[in-house]
């Protein structure tokens, strides 16, 4: 089955860490990231940048969409990053995402991806 870890940071995490925690914050998920990769269970994963390059659309109660500033969903914790894995089951994710090296600084969120396929009019979970 394929999952999905969010992870999630707040703003005073962003701040604490030092240029130098923050390097080697990165080099563990390197490190994190091969040995993912060398088992079969990586996908995919990257970082997204900074909370303030990003943006929210939402439909604006008529045909159009308004622009905010984001990420920021009724929350102080902002998306900051992904992985896309595969595991047997929700207790190996979970015993994946607690190894990802930012969840010592935030929450990680793991999602089972839902895989549609399209049959005649009607998309169905396959």
């Amino acid at each position: 089955m394929r999952f999905l870890g969010l992870i999630y940071t707040t703003v005073d995490v962003d701040g604490r860490l030092t240029p130098n925690e923050m390097n080697h914050l990165i080099g563990e998920h390197f490190v994190f990231d091969e040995g993912l990769r060398r088992d079969g269970t990586m996908i995919v994963s990257d970082a997204l940048a900074l909370r303030d390059k990003s943006v929210v659309i939402r439909p604006n109660g008529g045909d159009g969409f308004s622009v905010t500033d984001g990420p920021f969903a009724e929350t102080k914790e902002h998306l900051a990053g992904f992985y896309l894995i595969e595991a047997p089951d929700l207790d190996g994710a979970v015993d994946i995402a607690k190894r990802i090296p930012s969840a010592r600084y935030g929450a990680v969120e793991i999602r089972p991806v839902r895989i549609l396929t399209l049959r005649g009019d009607l998309a169905e979970e396959g």
